[in-house]
Parts: C-alpha cells; structure tokens; sequence
C-alpha cells in the first residue's frame, strides 16, 4: 500500500484525544476528569474546551474516528491491491494488525465504553464497522468461494476477535507479535478451505 509518511508534530487536538484515549483505557471514562488530560498535554483543564464541548465529544471522536479510519484504509488496501484475493486479504491483515498494536487503547475504549456515545454516534460506529466488516467478508468470499456467506463473516469477526487481543497479552517485541498474529489470521481463514 502506498503511504505517505507524516514528518510534522501531532496537532494539540491529536495529542490531547491520544492522552485522552490512553487515559480512559486506563481509568475508565469516569475515572478521568479534564483537568488530568489537561495535564498530560501540557494545558489546563479548561484549556480544552477550545479543543472540544467535552469528554463526551472526545469519546465520540476517538469511537468514530478510529472507525472511520479503519473503513478507508481498508478500502484503500482493496484499491491498491489488485487482482490476487490472497494479496487483497493480507494487505486488509496487515492493515488491522497495524492498528491492533499501535492504538490498543481504544481496543480497551470501544470495548469498555461504547455504550456511552449519544445514540447517534454509537449507530454511526456500528454502521462504519458493519462496512468494514463487509469489505472483508467479499475478500474472503472471493478467495474461499466455497464457503457461505454466514461462515466468512464468522470467519472475519473470529479474526477480529484474534486481532483486537492486543490489549491483553504480553510484550513480545513488535515484530515478533506482528509476525505470530499475521500467521494467526493467516490460518484461521485458511481453515475455510477445509470446511
């Protein structure tokens, strides 16, 4: 896939939903108030009303936006991944575990906090991840045409489940984690051949 990579400083806005979603990870979203993430950034806590309403809006951003993300990245790997279903599939593999081992915390948020976004927001994630979901399933259909529709779809969100462990196992070291759950994934849809 063809990135390019960012040379400039997070804004303030990224640094604060970054602390704000280490934060909640850590302490729960009640466990936190403004005046620490404030703090982490280097503002008061008031500060960051110029930044957002609220924690609630932060949470939405941070839910949302890792949603929305995942959904244009895949499509993205879909586009620039021509031809080959299995180069499709380990390009969308890859892709997730880039971001099972860099943003773990909002792993633990969507997990922990979701139903606490407004309706709105908690239908729009729904509806984003429900996209991304999709996206795979044709993927895994295109390359294991013989099995059903239900049993690709069970297939990726088992994959998922895989993937998003992230937040609970120990360190392995980057690339050695990397590695053990490309090959996971790998076999666990590999094993749809078989069905």
């Amino acid at each position: 896939m063809t990135t390019t990579a960012r040379t400039d400083a997070p804004t303030r806005r990224e640094q604060i939903l970054k602390e704000a979603a280490r934060l909640f990870a850590e302490r729960g979203f009640h466990g936190v108030g403004v005046d620490e993430i404030g703090a982490a950034v280097g503002i008061s806590g008031p500060g960051l009303y110029r930044h957002f309403a609220g924690k609630d809006a932060m949470l939405a951003e941070l839910l949302v936006g890792i949603s929305e993300r995942l959904l244009d990245g895949g499509r993205l790997r879909v586009g620039e991944t021509t031809g080959d279903p299995r180069a499709v599939l380990g390009s969308l593999i890859d892709g997730h575990i880039d971001f099972a081992l860099d943003d773990r915390p909002l792993i633990t948020l969507h997990d922990r906090e979701l139903d606490r976004l407004k309706d709105e927001d908690r239908k729009r994630v729904r509806q984003l991840q429900r996209q991304y979901v999709e996206l795979w399933v044709a993927v895994v259909r295109e390359l294991y045409p013989a099995s059903s529709e239900s049993e690709a779809r069970a297939a990726v969100h088992a994959v998922f489940g895989l993937l998003n462990s992230t937040p609970h196992l120990g360190a392995l070291g980057r690339m050695a984690m990397e590695e053990l759950l490309r090959r996971l994934a790998h076999g666990a849809f590999g094993a749809l051949a078989t069905a």
